[in-house]
């Protein structure tokens, strides 16, 4: 009756490992648009527009998967372009929802691309970025699936360092001691037969003592060996062999500093030379004397290259980077340059140019395959101060159809920016400084304070939003933070408005002064 319990809980492990395949289309099905807004809503204050498009661009993935083959294949994504001043929320809003749907997500910057033939980035390595991006992630899940087995296996092997297999001495040439009969108590070379020793862990700090046992005693032996490594393994698990070190032998890549690789306008190219070389010259094993914590982790590394499978990663997250990847397009205004115009304007007009078979839907050659960027959600967003989206070529202006603005923040947001969001600023300040022993609180009057001076300064200088307010708060508490592990624990500081007056009033109305430190 012990042995059919002792089986159950096996059968439920293996549907286990499977759901990371399906959890993201399952999950998205129960996410509806209100409730993608209502988790936005969790980090992000206001910007509500905004929020809709992308909550909308994110559950038509999950429609179209619902659809028809024939069909599905025609439904391409809504790219949209998010307008508004610096620090407002829209790489935190691109960001957040490339989280929420587990998708792989990459942030690229539009005036760091240059056009075909200039030195610099081409526009196709955001596809490869988002590539690579995608592959850590499926390996990292992979990886997560059979940490325990690895650490398992990483174990035994660190046992079979610390207490290797025993050998017979070597053999000698001459024996002490003559024997009548010929070849009696020699070996086979002539010397004399030695016995194996084994060794016995005693306590951590004693010294192993060898015993010496019968050549007959094969079986005393192995048990002898079995609980001198059981005895091994609970110091190991205990922790009291983190310091002893064994020998390893570990495997190196060659090293192709100094050889001469493709530049100039080829970075595709130049990568995949690289790893082609790395892959053609053989590996060299090195033997290092390493701590039992830091074989460990090697060892560990090297048994989940063993038992993940990169072909079936590879594989996955290629379909993962072309169905559900999202690019982020970060200062697409200041590749918006005039039609006709000179100078700068016509490399702007050549990335645009670059970016629109991207945009539109065209095949991306990486180290791991070709990629088509067909469903690959494309969210842009820029200031547009001096350029306008108008200012656009007309073929790029029509690959993104959605435009969404948005505004500025002013004091009343920058309130609830500081007291509503999961990852506050408030709530960050006060972790950090709990560490010291000490406590931190900011009363309502207080945060407003913060808020009005923030509002304040944005008016009067640049205006960047948000971030703002960790400038303000960083010059509010810098005096508390230098001191804080000198004064000792148990001391409890409330900030007051009286109390950011006091410190911030003087600097915020200094123009001089705030332009320099706030």
């Amino acid at each position: 009756m012990t042995s059919p319990p002792a089986h159950a809980p096996a059968p439920p492990a293996a549907p286990d490992r499977r759901p990371p395949e399906e959890e993201t289309p399952h999950w998205l099905d129960q996410l509806t648009p209100r409730e993608i807004v209502a988790e936005l809503d969790k980090y992000i204050i206001g910007q509500s527009d905004a929020k809709k498009a992308v909550a909308i661009a994110l559950r038509n993935r999950w429609r179209r998967q619902q659809v028809d083959d024939e069909l599905r294949e025609e439904i391409l994504p809504n790219n949209l372009i998010m307008i508004g001043p610096t620090g407002v929320g829209k790489t935190e809003i691109a960001r957040r929802l490339a989280r929420l749907a587990g998708s792989p997500f990459v942030k690229v910057e539009a005036s760091k691309f240059t056009e075909v033939g200039y030195v610099g980035r081409d526009v196709e390595s955001m596809v490869r970025d988002l590539v690579d991006t995608a592959v850590a992630m499926v390996r990292t899940a992979r990886e997560d699936e059979v940490e325990v087995e690895a650490a398992n296996r990483a174990e035994e092997r660190i046992l079979d360092l610390l207490l290797p297999e025993s050998k017979p001495r070597p053999a000698r040439t001459r024996s002490p001691e003559p024997s009548d009969e010929p070849g009696a108590g020699r070996d086979e070379n002539g010397g004399i037969a030695t016995e194996p020793q084994v060794f016995v862990a005693g306590p951590p700090g004693a010294s192993p003592q060898a015993e010496r046992l019968d050549p007959n005693g094969d079986a005393a032996l192995a048990q002898r060996r079995a609980r001198t490594r059981e005895k091994l393994r609970k110091l190991l698990v205990d922790g009291h062999l983190e310091d002893r070190t064994v020998d390893l032998d570990v495997q190196q890549g060659p090293s192709i500093s100094g050889m001469m690789l493709p530049v100039g306008g080829m970075e595709g190219m130049d990568m995949n030379f690289t790893e082609m070389l790395q892959d053609m010259l053989p590996k060299r094993s090195r033997r290092r004397t390493v701590t039992v914590a830091e074989a460990r982790r090697i060892l560990v590394q090297e048994e989940l290259d063993r038992l993940v499978d990169m072909d079936e990663v590879v594989n996955e997250a290629l379909d993962r980077a072309e169905e559900t990847g999202i690019i982020f397009l970060d200062e697409l205004d200041k590749v918006a340059g005039r039609q006709g115009g000179a100078g700068p304007d016509v490399s702007r007009e050549g990335v645009q140019r670059d970016l629109l078979p991207i945009v539109e839907g065209c095949n991306v050659q990486t180290k791991y395959g070709f990629v088509r960027t067909d469903h690959v959600l494309f969210i842009a967003a820029g200031a547009f101060h001096v350029a306008k989206p108008a200012d656009l070529i007309p073929e790029l202006q029509g690959r993104f159809p959605i435009r969404v603005e948005l505004g500025s923040l002013s004091a009343p947001e920058f309130v609830r920016i500081l007291r509503e969001p999961r990852n506050a600023l408030v709530l960050q300040y006060r972790a950090l400084v709990e560490t010291e022993g000490a406590g931190l609180e900011f009363t309502d009057g207080g945060i407003e304070e913060i808020a009005r001076i923030a509002a304040d300064l944005n008016d009067r200088m640049e205006n960047i939003g948000a971030r703002r307010l960790r400038t303000v708060l960083t010059t509010l508490l810098e005096e508390l933070l230098f001191g804080l592990p000198d004064q000792g624990t148990g001391e409890k500081v409330v900030v007051t408005a009286e109390f950011v007056r006091e410190r911030l009033d003087k600097i915020a109305s200094d123009d001089d002064l705030s332009r320099y430190i706030l």
